[in-house]
Formats: C-alpha cells, structure tokens, sequence
C-alpha cells in the first residue's frame, strides 16, 4: 500500500538536510546570460536561488519575472538552492516583484498588474495543487 502525499511531504519535511522537496514557486528576478534567478517559494519560507547548470532551462525557454516554476527545492546552509526549474505558466503574476518591493520600501512602485490571473483571489498568489505521484 502506497503512503498518501500528505504523508510523504510530512515525512520529507521532518528531514529537510539534504533532501530534495518538490515546490511552486514564482520568479521574481532571472540573469539569462549568468543563468541565475530569485524564486519566492510557495510556503512563504527564505527566496530559493537557481544557479544554473550544464543543462538548463534558459537552454529552451527564458524564464522570466512574475513565471510560475517547479522545482526541486534543496534546503541547506547557507540558503536555499532550486533545482531542476521546469515553466509551468508564462507571466503568472507579472507584477509580484514590483508589488514586494512597494510593501518594503513605500513608493518603491506602483503595481499596474494584479498578482494572479485568478479573479478571485486579489491578495493572494494561488500556487497550483501538488500533483500526487
């Protein structure tokens, strides 16, 4: 009998060293020419940092700011690290960087864009559900 995926998150999460937990994530900065970019996580926690690989997603597509990405999230010191970024949805929340910046520093920028797509939700980036294995 196969654990349900809550239990195998639960599971990973109680050993987070070194193990490689599967996440939602949007880009909020990218560098296609040092194929490096800033994802701020679906669970909130510490930005998750991509810094590229011999094979790599800018080698077919460029992710952008505001794309939905997921990714192999690899927790350790001293931060974050994704791996394996495949796109999920071009321009997912073109302007959640800029509305970031303007909750930190006032008048940093005017958000023009909502967050997400999704008409129902006006302050909250829905990240797709997990798909089970």
């Amino acid at each position: 009998m196969a654990l349900p995926p809550f239990i195998i998150k639960i599971l990973l999460i109680a050993d987070l060293k070194g193990v490689k937990i599967l996440m939602y994530g949007v880009v909020l900065w990218s560098n296609h020419n040092e194929r490096k970019a800033v994802i701020w996580c679906e669970d909130h926690g510490d930005l998750a940092y991509y810094g590229g690989s011999a094979s790599s997603v800018f080698d077919g597509y460029s992710l952008d700011a505001g794309d939905l990405v997921q990714f192999q999230l690899q927790e350790g010191a001293p931060m974050r690290l994704a791996r394996n970024p495949e796109l999920v949805s071009e321009q997912y929340a073109p302007a959640l960087a800029e509305r970031l910046k303007a909750a930190i520093v006032p008048g940093a920028g005017e958000a023009k864009q909502p967050i997400s797509s999704n008409k129902n939700s006006s302050n909250i980036l829905v990240f797709p559900s997990l798909r089970s294995a």
